[in-house]
C-alpha cells in the first residue's frame, strides 16, 4: 500500500495560489446545457448601479402602490375607450334621440372654448334653476345665427351646481337641414311643439324655448334688445300643465356678434330661408365674414314664476295665459335694460 500524504487542517499553504471556481448556473435551454457564469457588478454601499449619466430608478418600496397615469394617459384612455363603445354601438340615447355621451364628450368640448375665451360668458341667478325636477327656461332670441342657444345650454350645464342639461325646444327648420339635424338631435334639441315639451317636463328636464322664433333672431341691429312678440302664450300652457315653474331667462351680448343690416328676402325665399342676413362683413368677406365678432356676453336668470298653484283647469284659460305670459316678457325686457346699463362695453 502506498504512503498517504498526510495535509493538516490548518495548513493553507496548500491553498494559497489556487483560484476559487466561478459559480455557474445551468442555462435555460435544458439541463445538458453547457453552464453560463454569472457576472455580478460591484456597487458601493448606499450606490445604485445604472447607465452611465443617468440617475437609476429607486426600487419602490415594499407594499407601495403603483404610480397614477398621468393627465394625458388618462385622457388618450378615455378616447379610446369612448371610441370603442362608438365603434360597437355601447351606447344609449333616448327616444328623443339625446345622446348624453356624445353631447358631454364631443360636442359642448367642442363649444366651450368659445363660450369660454370668446364670448366670455358671465352667468348670473344660476340658483334659480331647481335642483331637480322639470323647469322651463324662457330666453330672449338674437344673434342672427342661434349661438345664443347653444350658449346657454353650456351655461346651464356647466354653471349650475347639479350639471343639469338643457333640453331646447327648436323651430322646424333646425331639423330639415342635412347634418345639422342629426347634430340638434343627438345634442338633446327637439321640436317646438306642446306635447314633446310636456313629456320632457313630466320626466323631470330643464327644457328651453325662446318665444320670439325667427322675429327675434332676424330682426335688424336696429332693434337690438327689443323684444318681439311672444307668440301666443303655449309655453305657458305646457308649464301649467306640468306644474313646472318658468325660469325667466335674459342675455346680453349675442345681438352684437352678427350686426344685420339687411335682408335679402329674394333669396331667403328661394333658399327657403326666414331671412337672408346682410352684415358689414358678410357676404362681402365671404366665409371670413361668417366668423361672429367677439363681444362679451351675460346671461342672467331671473327668479322662477311658480305653476303649481293653479288648479289643473288653468291650462285652459286664455286670460291667465295672457297674463303669465306678459309677465315673463316684462321680466325678461326689464332684465335686458337693466344689464345693458351696467355693461362698460359691447366688448369688454
Amino acid at each position: 500500500m502506498a504512503d498517504a500524504k498526510v495535509i493538516p487542517f490548518d495548513d493553507d499553504r496548500s491553498r494559497a495560489g489556487e483560484r476559487r471556481p466561478a459559480r455557474r448556473r445551468p442555462a435555460a435551454s435544458g439541463r445538458g446545457a453547457d453552464p453560463v457564469p454569472i457576472h455580478k457588478s460591484a456597487s458601493l454601499p448606499g450606490q445604485q448601479s445604472g447607465p452611465a449619466g443617468q440617475e437609476p430608478e429607486p426600487d419602490p418600496e415594499p407594499g407601495e402602490a403603483p404610480p397614477e397615469p398621468g393627465p394625458w394617459e388618462r385622457r388618450i384612455a378615455g378616447g379610446l375607450s369612448f371610441l370603442r363603445r362608438r365603434l360597437t354601438g355601447d351606447y344609449e340615447v333616448d327616444d328623443f334621440g339625446y345622446d348624453a355621451e356624445l353631447t358631454d364628450q364631443v360636442l359642448m368640448s367642442a363649444l366651450r372654448p368659445v363660450y369660454e375665451k370668446y364670448f366670455r360668458v358671465e352667468v348670473k341667478g344660476i340658483e334659480n334653476i331647481p335642483a331637480e325636477g322639470g323647469a322651463l327656461i324662457v330666453a330672449n332670441h338674437s344673434g342672427t345665427l342661434p349661438l345664443d342657444g347653444l350658449m346657454l345650454q353650456i351655461a346651464v350645464h356647466d354653471e349650475h351646481p347639479a350639471d343639469r342639461n338643457l333640453r331646447l325646444l327648436a323651430a322646424d327648420l333646425v331639423f330639415m337641414l342635412p347634418v345639422v339635424n342629426e347634430l340638434a338631435r343627438k345634442a338633446g334639441h327637439t321640436l317646438a311643439c306642446a306635447e314633446d315639451a310636456e313629456r320632457l317636463l313630466a320626466r323631470g328636464e330643464v327644457v328651453g324655448v325662446m318665444p320670439e322664433g325667427f322675429k327675434g333672431i332676424g330682426k335688424p341691429f336696429g332693434e337690438r334688445y327689443k323684444l318681439q312678440r311672444f307668440g301666443r302664450g303655449g309655453f305657458v300652457s305646457t308649464a301649467l300643465r306640468a306644474r313646472a315653474p318658468i325660469v325667466p331667462c335674459s342675455i346680453v351680448g349675442a345681438e352684437e356678434i352678427y350686426p344685420m343690416i339687411g335682408n335679402a328676402k329674394t333669396l331667403a325665399r328661394l333658399l327657403g330661408f326666414p331671412y337672408f342676413p346682410i352684415t358689414p362683413t358678410f357676404p362681402l368677406f365671404g366665409p371670413l365674414g361668417a366668423v361672429p365678432l367677439p363681444t362679451k356676453w351675460t346671461i342672467q336668470f331671473g327668479e322662477p314664476i311658480p305653476t303649481d298653484g293653479y288648479p289643473p283647469e288653468a291650462a285652459e284659460d286664455p286670460m291667465l295665459m295672457f297674463n303669465l305670459t306678459d309677465q315673463v316678457r316684462e321680466q325678461i325686457q326689464h332684465t335686458l335694460y337693466k344689464l345693458l346699463v351696467q355693461r362698460r362695453s359691447v366688448f369688454f
